[in-house]
């Protein structure tokens, strides 16, 4: 049974984030192998528990909402196999999931499935006794929970932390492991969709200079060997109970028989590392390529994954690189297979618009104008059902669970006919483009939700045709 534990928050924006990388760090320090999770479906935040834990663990997104209970139980265990300890960052607050009347996608329901303990950080930077009362609430509001104690953050001084570690602790009869005081020297920075990816552009060695702060201070005012203690308490089910095993991977390893071209750069860089998992294992050699640096694709391609990212950051860029934009229309007019998602989908439109209303021509794939707007267009879970028969991933009829969260609009609506799905929830919206070769959507797929999704992706890129399995 590998040790794990839940970091939850009491809101957004508590530092989860920052007590998880620290965490990460001084857990590495002790020679352990860390694995990193993140609930929900986030993208951004992973990229600094990847800065920690190093490359042969990469963070893995679990979400109750996206993931079938035995997909995600599947998916923890297979990913665990060879770490010492799971570190798991929440999302939202504790009991915050799709909406007020569900906890499914919430920390709290993912705490349950994994049977693991949940310790939760609280911002103290404008209360003290405060703290107890929001610690008690949390205790009490679902005594399902396996909460084992609380991590205070944004201290004034140790004097602040004490009157509120004193009050937390008379109020659940439960530990206050640690605390970190305001400091700015490992504050992470942000911009319009969340926390800037770690280490893009000249940011790298500033980070690896706060991270080294970070896990200091985490040495000094953290019981990290407590918190290890508590992580040998997880009893994580073989599987959930009740279901058969998910069919995510084949019973026998594949060889690779497509080679998949990844747009992997400071503009496309959200992809779940599942996704990428699933894909090998069911016989794809994924060849990463930079639509921003590299001028034309690799060779061999049998098709291209283009996924989420900041094309609007680096517009000029991708506009520049004039040689890859060819080489991606001239690869797919000879029938290369495209699948993308959001920033792809950006990427393959005529134009995008920029924050500044400045217009750079993308690859022209598709007929539609990409505008930024200045608030979020859309955050959430969706629904999605298929009306083609051509649909590389879906029957018709047949639904899968997405996320989008973007803060652009499509000038150029798509045509039911060619949509790439339909939301029903949403009065039968059209979403995304289905076009013979291409699929492209706003809609973030997990591949773990569907034990087809992998497999049939593969076999149209392979061969042309929608997989069957």
């Amino acid at each position: 049974m590998t040790p794990a534990l839940v970091i939850a928050g009491a809101a957004s924006g508590v530092g989860k984030t920052t007590f998880t990388v620290g965490l990460i760090a001084a857990l590495r320090r002790r020679g352990l192998r860390v694995q990193p999770f993140k609930a929900g479906p986030d993208y951004l935040d992973p990229t600094y528990h990847n800065r920690a834990a190093g490359p042969e663990f990469p963070t893995r997104n679990l979400d109750t909402w996206l993931l079938p209970p035995a997909h995600l139980i599947e998916l923890y265990r297979w990913a665990v196999q060879s770490a010492d300890i799971a570190l798991i960052e929440g999302v939202m607050g504790l009991y915050d999931g799709k909406n007020g009347q569900t906890e499914e996608g919430s920390t709290a329901a993912l705490a349950k499935m994994l049977g693991a303990p949940v310790v939760v950080v609280i911002n103290i930077g404008k209360m003290s006794r405060t703290a107890g009362a929001i610690a008690l609430g949390l205790q009490k509001f679902d005594p399902a929970v396996q909460l084992a104690g609380f991590l205070l953050n944004g201290s004034g001084s140790p004097a602040h932390y004490e009157w509120s570690a004193q009050s937390v602790e008379a109020a659940t009869g439960l530990p206050v492991l640690g605390w970190l005081p305001k400091n700015a020297e490992w504050a992470l920075p942000e911009r319009h969709l969340g926390l800037v990816p770690a280490g893009e552009g000249n940011e790298a060695a500033r980070l690896d200079e706060s991270l080294l702060k970070l896990t200091e201070q985490i040495e000094q005012s953290v019981r990290v060997d407590e918190l290890i203690r508590l992580s040998r308490t997880a009893a994580t089910p073989e599987t959930w109970p009740g279901l058969a095993g998910s069919g995510l991977f084949p019973n026998i390893a594949r060889p690779p028989v497509v080679r998949i071209g990844l747009a992997q750069d400071a503009a496309f860089g959200f992809y779940y590392q599942d996704n990428l998992a699933l894909l090998r294992a069911w016989g794809a050699e994924i060849v990463p390529f930079s639509p921003l640096e590299d001028a034309q694709l690799p060779p061999d391609l049998a098709g291209l994954y283009i996924g989420g990212g900041f094309p609007e950051v680096f517009a000029a860029r991708l506009t520049a690189n004039r040689s890859m934009r060819d080489s991606i229309k001239e690869a797919a007019r000879q029938g290369l297979r495209i699948y993308a998602e959001c920033g792809g989908l950006m990427y393959l439109g005529r134009e995008l618009v920029d924050f500044d209303r400045q217009t750079f021509p993308m690859t022209g794939l598709l007929p539609y104008r990409t505008l930024m707007q200045n608030k979020r267009v859309k955050l959430g879970y969706a629904e999605a059902r298929s009306v083609s028969l051509a649909h590389p991933l879906l029957a018709p009829g047949e639904t899968v669970r997405g996320h989008e969260f973007h803060w652009s609009l499509l000038e150029g609506e798509p045509d039911p006919a060619q949509a790439a799905y339909i939301i029903p929830a949403q009065g039968d919206r059209a979403e995304g483009f289905l076009q013979e070769n291409l699929l492209a959507s706003y809609l973030h797929l997990h591949f773990g939700s569907h034990p087809a999704l992998a497999p049939r992706l593969i076999e149209w890129f392979r061969t042309g045709q929608p997989g069957t399995l």
